[in-house]
């Protein structure tokens, strides 16, 4: 009698612990700092459809469980927060991490551990090509986006164009697409400055893009710097039209930029128009939960969510690092909700996706 009593025990902890069985992915990003406020809200998306699927029942009986850590938006901590949770936390994947030289800075630790990153929130060109072997993005580039920006700027008559960027890997980046625009256009920047990422300094450029006679300004930088460069611009007497990335696509942002908000241009990766079946599901399902909108960031991180999550149901019953990597590069024609991810092992793109909005007086991204 006493065996039976044994097994039944045994059985039960077995149970039980098949039960909480979870699936770890990993994520860095800065959850304070310049960027809070976007990440917040990229993590908020992803977190609405992971929360959706594990309420009914996970991946084969397994719910995912994500494991986020503050890198504060230094690529440094972003590097070790990314093999802590590699090493001990022993995640199967990363996921949405931001910032350009951040990624750049995991992916030596992905090729060693064999670990796949899925969806970083950048659109570094030196994440697609050439292809990195551990990375899938879910999102177009930056060069994209800034190139559709000037020649938007363009073709209504805008010639007089200024580019400022941040000094690092992003800023440098988002100014070859820009350039490519420009050449396209046969223009010329009238003003052409970067700044410290550390130590933003608008104190001269916001003079000097005044006394350019500027049409518009490309700030091709993140959340508080560009709160900061968009004052000083202002603060120096230029009504130039502002223009920014999908970077900062976020509603934290507009609420950052205050009375400055309006007018502001910021292009986007993913589209606005409930007639897309992706922007519907998603804010059918936030205000489910009493959200009141989805943000274009929101919406970032909803879709990266529906990627990783038919990567794991394509991995198996017991998804390894691997059994993932394998099933993202065969992962083909994966309707999003009217947007189609493709990946193969010569390309981790993705999506080309790219368009612009206009912050209103009310304080919403419109197309």
């Amino acid at each position: 009698m006493r065996n039976f009593k044994v097994l039944g025990t045994v059985l039960l902890t077995l149970a039980a612990t098949a039960s909480q069985a979870q699936i770890l992915i990993g994520q860095t990003a800065g959850f304070s700092g310049a960027v809070a406020a976007g990440v917040k809200e990229t993590t908020d998306g992803a977190k609405l459809y992971i929360d959706a699927v594990n309420a009914k029942g996970g991946i084969a009986g397994q719910k995912i469980e994500l494991i986020s850590l503050d890198d504060k938006f230094d690529p440094k901590l972003a590097a070790e927060n990314a093999r802590k949770l590699i090493e001990e936390q022993n995640v199967v994947a990363l996921f949405l991490n931001r910032g350009t030289p951040h990624s750049e800075a995991i992916i030596p630790l992905l090729d060693k551990h064999g670990i796949p990153l899925i969806a970083p929130s950048t659109g570094a060109m030196s994440l697609h090509q050439p292809v990195k072997k551990h990375v899938f993005n879910v999102r177009a580039t930056y060069q994209r986006e800034a190139e559709k920006a000037v020649t938007h700027l363009s073709t209504i008559g805008i010639t007089k164009i200024a580019l400022v960027h941040v000094d690092d890997s992003f800023g440098l980046d988002g100014l070859a697409g820009a350039q490519k625009g420009m050449a396209t256009a046969k223009l010329t920047p009238v003003v052409l400055e970067k700044f410290d990422r550390s130590k933003p300094d608008f104190s001269k450029i916001g003079p000097a893009v005044t006394q350019s006679g500027a049409q518009a300004v490309l700030l091709i930088a993140s959340g508080s710097a560009v709160v900061d460069g968009i004052k000083a611009i202002r603060a120096a007497g230029s009504a130039a039209q502002v223009v920014t990335l999908s970077n900062n696509a976020s509603g934290g942002f507009i609420k950052s930029l205050g009375e400055n908000a309006r007018g502001v241009i910021v292009s986007q990766v993913f589209p606005q128009s409930i007639s897309y079946a992706l922007v519907k599901e998603a804010q059918d399902m936030a205000r489910a939960k009493g959200a009141a909108d989805v943000s274009p960031a929101m919406l970032e991180g909803y879709a990266a969510a529906k990627v990783l999550v038919e990567a794991l149901r394509r991995a198996g019953p017991k998804p390894t690092r691997d059994r993932i990597q394998a099933a993202l590069e065969g992962l083909s024609k994966f309707d999003l909700g009217g947007l189609e991810v493709n990946f193969s092992p010569q390309d981790h793109t993705g999506l080309d996706f790219a368009d612009l909005s206009i912050i209103t007086s009310d304080g919403r991204f419109r197309r």
